[in-house]
């Protein structure tokens, strides 16, 4: 499905094969990670049969991996170090790490600026431009479509010494948002900074359709509870030199003294957990209390994501989609309660089995009421769980202990009777003991269940009891479908509803009549 192809720098046009998609061609290990913010990586070993081998100078040869079937590129970029190994046997083998093309960016480095009133795209453009400016032809890059935007469309920033790529991200990408997409057009390559990439896809990832595994991380762990807003630093007194050592505007002199808001319900469910938030365009105390206030209105609890080895239908089937980092599809998995589109960040590519591609969805993030809700949601539906199962149990034993009374009042009846001569009332007799026979057949089918374990079956599989104590939470069961317990099991526990009650003090009534009847004179 994929071919490998190395180039001895940017003037080799030609390059050389080292990865074949053919069963009979050449081959090497690998493994593709692709991100949609982040530079992509990949890693391959190859051994002495290849003609890669000891032909690969780093930072130097460029590699570029092709999709046959749908002729795209699937990763493009260099070398970096090689690890050499050799096993008890002899063989030896190298592992390169590689690198995409977006990380050309790290190989320049900015100038100390002060931007004021710059439109998000001049910024970037420029600090595109101070990286072309350093570098080679090959790892320069045209500035394509900028979409990220803020409610002024205008920045106040400071520009230091980092890498191209770090100053981009720290000034735009971890304060804006957005994502850096790099492609080839026939004047060279563009990079565009967009709010949203990828596509909504029609092709759902649902359980024991196309998902084979999935993981599921909830982390609340990058909360602030208590959050210190600064904003620029203060002007040095007449005649001092200015420096980074002077203090930022803070927000006591309008916050009875206190240089921090925090949020109490968040205190009361993590503990105080602080952190600060500079804002270098700020000047007024009043406006860093309601970047403060805008802080925790816009802060979620919990980011959780979502770590997916699917089944690659689309390699067999050309109704499905392949699945694309940046592009969002439908994740419906009952058993986790997931219902939603997600996108997708992340996607691990393996060269030689690329039906063991793994994906990676989210990140999500919840609002402290949604995390909380959800964590309640599925500590009552356990109880709820095993107040059903008891409630069940308890039915059948009552059941059985009432059909042995109305057994044992049938009986002493006939036995009382058995001297007379009512052919009329010995029929009703026996009409009565056909009904509790076939009552009691009924009962009897019904099995007595103990209580499931995870290695031994009861009311329930011994599987579906260990879905409950690991999940916490499955959808009611029908008779077609599997949910806290099989359709089968759903199908006995239905029976044990239908079952018809007995008035027993209906039942008794009728034999006393009897009674009273065999005693009367005729």
């Amino acid at each position: 499905m994929y071919s490998i192809t190395i180039y001895d720098g940017p003037n080799d046009n030609k390059g050389m094969l080292i990865h074949s998609p053919f069963v009979d061609g050449l081959k090497v290990e690998g493994q593709i990670d692709l991100v949609a913010q982040g530079i992509s990586s990949m890693t391959i070993k190859i051994n002495a049969s290849n003609p890669a081998w000891n032909k690969v100078k780093p930072l130097f040869t460029l590699i570029r991996v092709l999709n046959v079937k749908t002729n795209k590129t699937v990763f493009e970029g260099r070398f970096l170090k090689p690890t050499q190994t050799m096993n008890a046997d002899g063989m030896a083998t190298i592992e390169y790490a590689c690198e995409g093309k977006l990380a050309y960016l790290t190989d320049s480095h900015q100038r100390y600026g002060k931007f004021q009133g710059i439109s998000i795209k001049d910024f970037f453009t420029h600090m595109i431009e101070v990286h072309n400016n350093q570098v080679e032809q090959h790892k320069r890059f045209k500035v394509g479509n900028v979409s990220v935007a803020n409610n002024t469309d205008n920045l106040y920033r400071f520009v230091g010494y980092e890498n191209t790529f770090d100053e981009i991200k720290g000034n735009l990408i971890d304060r804006l948002g957005g994502f850096l997409v790099l492609r080839e057009e026939v004047d060279g390559t563009y990079i565009d900074y967009l709010s949203e990439i990828g596509e909504k896809k029609n092709t759902p990832i649902r359980l024991r359709t196309n998902l084979k595994d999935m993981r599921r991380d909830i982390d609340p762990t990058h909360i602030i509870t208590r959050v210190i807003p600064l904003g620029a630093r203060e002007e040095p007194a007449e005649g001092e030199p200015a420096d980074a050592s002077m203090p930022r505007l803070d927000m006591k002199s309008i916050n009875n003294g206190l240089d921090y808001l925090e949020d109490k319900d968040l205190i009361g469910e993590f503990g105080v957990i602080e952190g600060t938030i500079i804002y270098d365009d700020i000047n007024v105390p009043s406006f860093l209390l309601l970047r403060a206030q805008q802080f925790f209105e816009n802060q979620k609890a919990a980011r959780v994501s979502y770590d997916i080895t699917p089944v690659n239908l689309d390699l067999i089937d050309t109704s499905f989609e392949p699945f694309e980092v940046g592009n969002k599809h439908p994740i419906i998995n009952p058993i986790f309660r997931i219902d939603e589109e997600l996108q997708i960040i992340a996607k691990s590519i393996d060269l030689n089995n690329p039906q063991l591609d793994r994906l990676t969805f989210g990140e999500k993030y919840r609002t402290l009421t949604e995390y909380q809700i959800e964590a309640t949601k599925k500590a009552k539906r356990v109880v709820e769980l095993e107040s059903d199962v008891n409630r069940q149990t308890q039915t059948i034993n009552t059941l059985r202990v009432e059909l042995q009374q109305v057994d044992q009042a049938v009986q002493q009846v006939k036995f009382e009777l058995e001297d007379g001569d009512l052919p009329a009332l010995e029929d009703a007799i026996d009409n009565l003991n056909q009904a509790v026979d076939n009552l009691i057949n009924a009962i009897d089918d019904i099995p007595v269940y103990d209580l499931a374990t995870p290695t031994s079956k009861g009311l329930m599989s011994s599987s579906d009891k260990t879905k409950l104590n690991s999940l916490k939470s499955y959808d009611m069961a029908t008779e077609t479908k599997e949910g806290l317990m099989s359709a089968g099991d759903k199908k006995k526990l239905n029976l044990i509803k239908v079952t018809s009650l007995v008035d027993l003090d209906d039942l008794l009534a009728r034999v006393e009549a009897l009674e009273n009847a065999n005693g009367e004179p005729e």
